[in-house]
């Protein structure tokens, strides 16, 4: 594996950290078989850990009519926007999974336009990328053209949590040289 740093910050043992820290990491170490970069970054300050993974999870794993990939269609179209090396490749791998398609995770990365997604897909990911850039002008039209599309309300604003999050996100792993595992680019492709 990889012996570059995973941040340009101390990263913590894992015998060092808080109990219930440890125990999410290692829960996460089971399920992937590594632990991402992310877990050993973030762990630099427990609390905001504590609090990143907590909205994290509220947006990930509730009830939502978007599909699992195309929550991760959201993440890496405005991950890539940001230039975000780290979430663009960590949450490709998990969009090559979750669309079960080993293609469209780059082509949704590189130019969604051109991807093949549906147009309700494809409007969905215009909008996120309003939200990242220019949030301040969004407007009942936006939501009328998504409502067009057949999302609800309660769609968009997942829409726009999601994108939200992981603004914070992308920008927290600029910051901290955040590096990709090497595992994740392998991950989906056969």
């Amino acid at each position: 594996m990889s012996s570059f740093p995973i941040s340009r910050y101390p990263v913590p043992e894992l015998k060092d950290l808080p109990d219930d820290i440890r125990q999410q990491i290692l829960t996460v170490q089971e399920k992937a078989g590594f632990i991402p970069n992310v877990f050993l970054t973030l762990a630099h300050r427990p609390a905001e850990f504590r609090a990143f993974f907590a909205y994290h999870d509220a947006l990930m794993t509730k009830e939502s009519n978007l599909s699992q990939a195309e929550i991760e269609m959201i993440i890496v179209t405005t991950s890539n926007d940001n230039g975000c090396l780290y979430c663009v490749i960590a949450h490709g791998a998990v969009l090559r999974i979750r669309a079960k398609n080993s293609l469209i995770a780059d082509q949704v990365a590189v130019n969604y336009r051109k991807a093949d997604i549906t147009d309700k897909q494809k409007a969905m990911l215009d909008f996120a990328l309003k939200v990242s850039n220019n949030a301040q002008s969004t407007s009942d039209e936006d939501f009328e053209t998504l409502r067009n599309h057949g999302f609800t309300d309660e769609d968009i604003w997942d829409i726009a949590a999601i994108t939200a999050f992981f603004g914070l996100s992308n920008r927290m792993a600029n910051v901290t040289s955040m590096r990709p595992n090497d595992e994740f680019y392998a991950m989906g492709r056969l």
